[in-house]
């Protein structure tokens, strides 16, 4: 099957659909695979078109925008380690992006909140080996959401929380 923006794609056992490996400009031209969810079903399949296409056209300052909101993640993690004990030592914002490793990107509609396709981005981070780093972009075009991988598209769904609707990084405490 063809998906637009994304060529051939090749459906898994769970009805998911799996790019080849595509060049990501906003990573620096990493080569990953984009997984799409939900897209047989959807009513407004041109929504994800919109959404792949705007992701794949973005360039890094897209990403580099939420620095400050993952550096506030990695402050969290770091608050619960002993200085010794923390495995990397992050000073600044302007930083956080060397420590940040992309693995696996997903596109989907929030059915259950905003109705709006998502470009996940579940990626490992030095400062989290055992939840990771999640960074979600609403449409492929601005990051809305990061924090550890838990699979929700928004902290105001991670969270059941309306007052966390448009909150890039919800603290863990």
């Amino acid at each position: 099957m063809e998906l637009p923006g994304l060529g051939t794609v090749t459906e898994d056992l769970d009805g998911w659909y799996r790019s080849e490996p595509i060049t990501v400009p906003a990573l620096g031209d990493r080569v990953l695979y984009v997984t799409v969810n939900g897209y047989d079903d959807d009513p407004a399949k041109e929504d994800f078109h919109a959404a792949i296409t705007a992701f794949l056209s973005i360039d890094d300052s897209a990403l580099k925008a939420a620095a400050p909101a993952l550096f506030d993640y990695y402050q969290d993690i770091a608050s619960e380690f002993a200085d010794d004990d923390m495995p990397v030592t992050i000073f600044s914002p302007d930083q956080v992006w060397t420590h940040i490793h992309p693995v696996e990107i997903v596109v989907e509609r929030d059915s259950f909140r905003d109705q709006h396709v998502y470009v996940s981005m579940e990626c490992e981070c030095d400062w989290e080996p055992e939840h990771g780093l999640q960074i979600v972009l609403r449409d492929g075009r601005a990051v809305t959401k990061v924090g550890p991988c838990d699979g929700h598209l928004t902290n105001a769904a991670a969270f059941n929380r309306d007052d966390l609707e448009g909150v890039v990084y919800h603290r863990l405490r």
